[in-house]
């Protein structure tokens, strides 16, 4: 029996579990039931990622402990795949003994093979994504590539990993060969992260506790990703005693996640297992996100969708199918109610509901429900058996290649010819006549063979309600089967079928779209005030002193980038003749360009310190400042006046 090792990446618990975090749970478990069904011996990993600043953060908030923050939030994950009918074999916490054992033994090793070696960090980090990241690599506003959050300078003692001496080796692995699924995506690792050089990892911190202590030197915790990315291999008992199958499934066939995580996974993953010389993972597969009007779906942004909410609704495999069918593998995949909706009336309702009720309903209606066993060949029967004998291998090769979607689509095409088959053969015409009643048996077969075909390859995606299909069309748990499922012919010629209710109710497309909005909105959380901690206030001064700052209104004309600077903006200022006549007005220089955009300001008024001497900044002279107050996420916010005041207006 061939071993198989699939996982998914464990998920950070930093807030409520939604249909973004689906696809690649939902994914990794078709694949695994699909190679279950294959004879294969599965392990499916999954699990949660509990450490980091972040969570240390969030708990402090809400005045509980770590522990018990990240507690409370598995319960949500483990529910919710729970409810998706996801049959994972293994479920870790990096909270879990084991894992803090194993880590800190393999930080250890790595150490004493001299990879590890300790420093100072001075740079870029971004504490949502716990992620370090050099100026260069920062977006064109200088914040976080990633989730374009702002980042805060880090500076702390640290111990760092080298990655330079695997720098060719993963070149290499990502353009020679197939780890990397899609491939397309090696040129934009290797240009970004491996061209320009390779940087050391800073592999722990000091400036929070919340994380796997360094056993020698315990004043640091292990960097989160170094923590989080060896889990699939602690899960099978590397470097501890809890599990003992390390040698049985490693290394993985498939790991899976989502574009935002794809670098550790594809360069900082393959270089600690190279450092430790342990064998990589053969596949790497790259998904893209659920975007809901083009952003990643987040509950930062307000726009998460609840998958308890659907379910309810809809039932969890057409959740499952919708969101498989809509997602090709590295690609983004929009999610709206009215996509959702219809892709369940094309493919569900119209096409295999359809399908399954039609053919059930005529077998009951000509033949009382069990087909007699005289037959007649007829036009169409060898096309229609062609390609359901064909469906299993096609859906094979792309169940092997990850490509979820298309595995899909061959299943559904196999569907709608089936359809046509129906339309061609006309058994409601051929029911008329008494001497075609071998010829529309046959018709009637065919049409219960082929859907018992599809629904035994639709089952590792839709695992509640294939049986349901397979009860009307009178198949037994023989007949289902992976290698049932590439003959044609397996049914019982006398076959009884079990009419029933219709298993995928059409929607009216326009009244759910009204209802489910209005449910959504009605369940829609309210929003958290965010923390904010006031900075500490400056030294006392006096009336005279504050009145050395003269502060006046003036109107933004223009508004353009610094080009030496990804932070500053120059504007071009109407302050009423401050300035003088002969200039007609004034030009300041002001960091604001992470959270403005240049026609963000044209035609507003702000307020700026007037008398402040003039400054150059990366070449361009400043003649004052803008005032702008802190927020709670670490930027700024531009203080705009009321807008009918007239340019020079002094503050007091």
């Amino acid at each position: 029996m061939s071993k198989f090792y699939i996982t998914t990446p464990i998920y950070y618990p930093s807030g409520e579990p939604h249909i973004g975090h689906c696809y690649t749970t939902v994914a990794c478990d078709s694949i695994a039931r699909y190679k279950r069904m294959q004879g294969c011996d599965v392990m499916f990993l999954t699990g949660t990622d509990e450490h980091g600043q972040k969570i240390e953060e969030k708990a402090k908030a809400q005045g509980i402990t770590p522990k018990e923050y990240v507690d409370e939030k598995v319960a949500g994950f483990k529910k919710l795949w729970e409810y998706m009918n996801i049959s994972y074999d293994r479920y870790i916490r990096t909270t879990d003994d084991y894992h803090v054992e194993a880590v800190q033994k393999i930080f250890k090793e790595l150490y004493d093979r001299g990879y590890i070696y300790k420093g100072s960090y001075k740079g870029k980090y971004c504490t949502p994504c716990e992620s370090f990241w050099t100026e260069s690599q920062l977006d064109e506003n200088g914040c976080c590539p990633e989730c374009h959050r702002p980042v805060v300078e880090a500076e702390e003692e640290a111990y760092f990993f080298k990655m330079s001496p695997f720098a060719e080796r993963i070149e290499k692995l990502l353009t020679e060969t197939d780890y990397l699924r899609p491939k397309t995506r090696a040129v934009e690792l290797v240009n970004n992260f491996i061209k320009p050089g390779l940087e050391d990892l800073c592999v722990s911190r000091t400036s929070f506790t919340w994380g796997i202590p360094v056993t020698f030197d315990p004043k640091h915790v292990v960097y989160v990703w170094v923590d989080a990315l060896s889990n699939y291999c602690t899960a099978l008992g590397f470097k501890n005693d809890h599990y003992n199958d390390y040698d049985k499934y490693w290394p993985a066939d498939v790991h899976m996640v989502a574009k935002d995580i794809m670098r550790f996974h594809a360069i900082i993953w393959p270089a600690i297992l190279m450092a430790l010389e342990q064998p990589l993972p053969k596949h790497l597969a790259v998904h893209g996100w659920i975007t809901f009007n083009g952003q990643k779906m987040s509950k930062s942004i307000g726009n998460v969708v609840d998958p308890f909410l659907l379910g309810e609704r809809y039932g969890a495999d057409t959740i499952r199918y919708h969101i498989l069918r809509e997602m090709a593998l590295g690609a983004d995949s929009s999610f709206s109610n009215e996509i959702m909706i219809k892709r369940i009336n094309s493919d569900l309702a119209n096409g295999l509901g359809n399908l399954v009720s039609r053919t059930v309903a005529m077998a009951d209606k000509y033949f009382g429900g069990t087909l007699p066993t005289e037959r007649e060949a007829g036009d169409f029967d060898n096309e229609l058996i062609t390609a359901v004998e064909g469906l299993r291998e096609k859906v094979d090769v792309c169940v092997d290649e990850t490509r979820l979607k298309n595995a899909l689509e061959e299943i559904f095409t196999v569907v709608d010819r089936a359809n046509k088959y129906i339309d061609e053969t006309e058994p409601w015409v051929l029911g008329k006549d008494e001497s075609k009643k071998a010829r529309l048996a046959t018709v009637l077969y065919n049409l219960l063979d082929a859907i018992r075909v599809v629904s035994t390859l639709l089952s590792a995606f839709m695992p509640t309600d294939m049986p349901k299909v397979w009860e009307q069309i009178g198949a037994k748990a023989e007949h289902v089967t992976y290698e049932a499922a590439g003959k044609f012919g397996v049914l019982p010629a006398d076959v009884t079928v079990h009419k029933g209710a219709i298993i995928f109710p059409r929607i009216d497309v326009d009244k759910e779209i009204e209802a489910l909005n209005e449910i959504i909105k009605n369940n829609a959380p309210q929003p958290e005030e965010p923390e904010f901690t006031p900075a500490e206030l400056a030294e006392q001064i006096t009336i005279d002193d504050f009145a050395k700052a003269d502060l006046r209104v003036a109107l933004v004309k223009s508004a353009e980038k610094v080009k030496k600077s990804k932070k500053l903006l120059c504007l071009q200022l109407d302050d009423g003749g401050l300035s003088g006549a002969e200039t007609g007005g004034r030009q300041v220089v002001s960091g604001i360009a992470q959270w403005y955009k240049p026609e963000d300001l044209v035609g507003k008024k702000v307020i700026i310190v007037a008398n402040l001497a003039p400054a150059t900044l990366c070449g361009v002279e400043s003649q004052g400042m803008i005032l702008a107050a802190d927020t709670p996420d670490g930027g700024a916010a531009v203080v705009f006046p009321d807008q009918s005041l007239p340019c020079g207006s002094k503050i007091r």
